[in-house]
């Protein structure tokens, strides 16, 4: 399309569409791919882009969706027209609320006490005219049941205790080494005094007898 050049791009931790607009700027929708959340916890479902234009409210328009399975269909929870519009489904009832700001390009929603039904795929659709591509952002929203283990934080923990332990061993053996070699020299030091001494005293007997 004249004017427009799209290039997909991938960044850590999410993926992200942009529409890059002839002397204009970027159209980019960026989520998350995965969501991991403790169940009855809030979940946040972050949708932010940006866009060639500011946004219009009159013709601003936005949709949330939410499939079971990435072949299920989508149940439309949650619309921009003009103003916001919660659509109260059974499956979510008064839990869904709008945290985003459309005048700042973020049209993010905020899922009270997750449960484990809540599992599964969160669509936001975003049109921003004249831009003539819609911009789409995908979660997984996964439950968790508990808090996973920290297992490479324990694991650390554990090296590092190891390590620490074998260093202080070490130090412990040498500072013992160094004593006992310095209880060794101090020793030498006394006898070869103790020599010396003996050896003046032999000979200040030997030059008294001679003087007799």
């Amino acid at each position: 399309m004249p004017g427009y050049l799209a290039l997909p791009s991938v960044s850590r931790g999410s993926v992200s569409f942009s529409l890059w607009c002839h002397q204009r700027g970027a159209w980019r929708s960026q989520v998350p791919t995965t969501l991991n959340v403790l169940n009855g916890s809030d979940a946040r479902l972050p949708c932010t882009f940006n866009s060639c234009y500011t946004v219009n409210h009159k013709q601003f328009s936005l949709n949330w969706t939410y499939q079971e399975c990435s072949n299920c269909s989508e149940e439309m929870f949650l619309q921009f027209r003009m103003k916001i519009i919660n659509l109260k489904l059974e499956r979510f009832r008064d839990r869904v609320e709008f945290s985003g700001n459309p005048s700042k390009y973020d049209v993010s929603v905020t899922l009270r006490s997750v449960q484990l039904e809540d599992e599964g795929i969160y669509n936001c659709y975003i049109m921003n005219p004249p831009d003539r591509h819609r911009g789409h952002g995908k979660i997984y929203l996964q439950v968790l049941m508990e808090e996973p283990p920290e297992r490479d934080s324990t694991v650390a923990v554990i090296v590092g205790a190891s390590v620490g332990g074998f260093l202080a061993v070490v130090i412990l053996v040498l500072m013992v080494v160094k004593c006992v070699r310095r209880k060794k020299e101090q020793k030498l030091s006394t006898d070869d005094l103790k020599t010396e001494e003996e050896g003046k005293t032999d000979g200040e007997g030997n030059a008294d007898d001679g003087t007799k």
